[in-house]
């Protein structure tokens, strides 16, 4: 419903129920809860801000989340879709890792590593790498002619940034750009990673 919020950040608090920023948008307060990473990286300030948001309608409640980043957003999105993981567990991967990260290490298989988020058992990290390294992994790729030289690395960036709702024109545009200050383009998750932050900007 809400793709993002622009507006001036009036307030942000940390309580027992997670880390919250206010939004006001024309007139209107918008109150979001964030990952404590973007709470620490954002300021209250009088300059009109962006913020990426996700409306969740429960039974009992209706609970907007932002975040500082697009792909954070789309990577806590499909967070969401592993059974057994709310919008709370989502949350604690997102404050103890950034989205490339997490895509990094479902990549992998890194289940150890995932448990290092609160709440994080090695059962659910294993159903997550489980249910997302497919989702993320198993896009078709577009047939269309490409002049970007086709490594592993470069095939799976792609396959991952498909799978997060980017159009097909602007990962060729990003992958363009990025590849010239690649050393080694067969390492994964420096061609996401600059990939990523490209498409952000």
């Amino acid at each position: 419903m809400f793709d993002y919020l622009k507006g001036l950040i009036t307030d942000k608090r940390k309580t027992s129920k997670g880390t919250f920023l206010s939004i006001e948008v024309s007139g209107v307060g918008y109150l979001l809860e964030i990952t404590e990473r973007d709470f620490n990286n954002i300021a209250v300030s009088t300059d009109i801000q962006k913020i990426y948001s996700l409306l969740l309608h429960r039974e009992d409640a209706m609970c907007l989340y932002g975040f500082l980043q697009k792909e954070t957003r789309d990577i806590f999105q499909i967070l969401l879709s592993v059974s057994g993981v709310g919008a709370k567990m989502a949350l604690a991967l997102l404050n103890e890792f950034d989205a490339c990260d997490v895509i990094s290490l479902v990549i992998e298989g890194n289940y150890k590593e995932l448990t290092r988020a609160k709440g994080v058992g090695p059962k659910l990290a294993q159903k997550i790498i489980l249910e997302l390294k497919d989702k993320l992994m198993q896009t078709e790729l577009p047939k269309t002619q490409s002049l970007i030289p086709q490594t592993q690395a470069i095939t799976d960036t792609q396959a991952v940034l498909i799978s997060l709702g980017y159009e097909e024109e602007e990962i060729e545009d990003a992958l363009k750009r990025v590849l010239p200050t690649i050393e080694n383009n067969s390492n994964s998750e420096e061609v996401l990673r600059k990939a990523l932050t490209t498409l952000s900007m």
